[in-house]
């Protein structure tokens, strides 16, 4: 059940950052991976910052976590595009 857990919650982040960030128009596949290393990342940023979500469901929490961090990634890599030089 974890791993499915994993994987549900990952493409609810990965979307919701997907449609946050715009639709960069990644596919299924890449928003659950983008929506899981989310969560590790959001983990880890709301650790050092010292913030904690307490609310009532587990599985809300997770998803605020994991969408955060997807953000943050989302903004990284459309940084990094667009650092590479574009043809006019």
């Amino acid at each position: 059940m974890g791993i499915l857990y994993t994987i549900i919650i990952g493409a609810i982040c990965g979307y919701i950052a997907d449609v946050l960030m715009r639709d960069n128009g990644f596919g299924l596949l890449v928003n659950i991976i983008i929506g899981i290393a989310g969560s590790f990342v959001g983990s880890w940023i709301y650790g050092e910052l010292g913030l904690n979500i307490n609310v009532n469901p587990y599985w809300l929490r997770d998803i605020i976590i994991g969408a955060t961090g997807a953000v943050v990634i989302l903004f990284l890599v459309g940084v990094l595009r667009g650092t590479r030089g574009r043809r006019r």
